[in-house]
């Protein structure tokens, strides 16, 4: 009987140290094997799409683009891609967040030397993973919202409008952010506007902040 190959894994995270390690922790299992890196979520795009890869892990906080939004990218483009989502926070909203991008996993940093390996082999036989512990507090928390008359909270922002709004924080001119994105300038600043009457603030300091809580970058 043939051995069946390793799964094919790539991993994004913005810390060198952090991808050694997990990677380590991943070659480490005969069924599993690191074929690609990415320092950000638009790294990790591009690497899905020019190598070929099972399973991609995906940071949540990193440059130009978070792992939320390069998992909803993964799951447009590849839709056959099992995503992960390996993180330090927990936290629900990210939690419902990865789920809607089109994760079926969700992993804590914290844990990842128990919990990592588990989660990538169920992700690859379509089963979703939460890490232990996780699953009463959230499936509470949902009910107390429905019972409330609430349900799932509404995203204030587009796709789009968090991508910009990511980049903006970042320091990115609306010349830069407009060639990332492939839009012109002058829609960027259209956006742009649209974001500071949303969300209610007033300049580039107070989006920043208003993306550091929403954890689109770190603080």
């Amino acid at each position: 009987m043939s051995q069946r190959p390793p799964i094919r894994v790539l991993l994004a995270d913005d810390h060198t140290l952090v991808r050694r390690g997990v990677r380590l922790i991943l070659d480490g299992e005969p069924d599993l094997t690191v074929v690609a890196e990415a320092g950000d979520g638009a790294e990790a795009v591009a690497a899905a799409r020019a190598t070929e890869v099972d399973l991609a892990v995906l940071d949540v906080a990193m440059p130009r683009m978070t792992g939320l939004q390069a998992a909803r990218e993964l799951s447009r483009r590849l839709p056959g891609l099992r995503i992960l989502i390996l993180t330090m926070y927990d936290n629900e909203q990210y939690f419902f967040e990865a789920l809607k991008a089109g994760a079926c996993g969700y992993v804590l940093k914290s844990v990842a030397d128990r919990d990592l390996v588990e989660a990538c082999r169920a992700a690859v036989r379509d089963e979703p993973f939460i890490y232990p512990g996780a699953e009463r507090a959230l499936v509470r928390s949902y009910l107390d919202r429905v019972q409330g008359g609430g349900g799932l909270p509404e995203r204030p922002i587009t796709e789009r409008e968090e991508e910009i709004l990511k980049l903006v924080a970042e320091g990115h001119t609306s010349k830069e952010i407009g060639e990332l994105l492939f839009i012109s300038a002058k829609t960027v600043e259209r956006h742009r506007a649209n974001l500071l009457q949303k969300l209610g603030v007033r300049d580039r300091l107070e989006l920043t902040r208003y993306a550091i809580r929403a954890g689109l970058i770190e603080p």
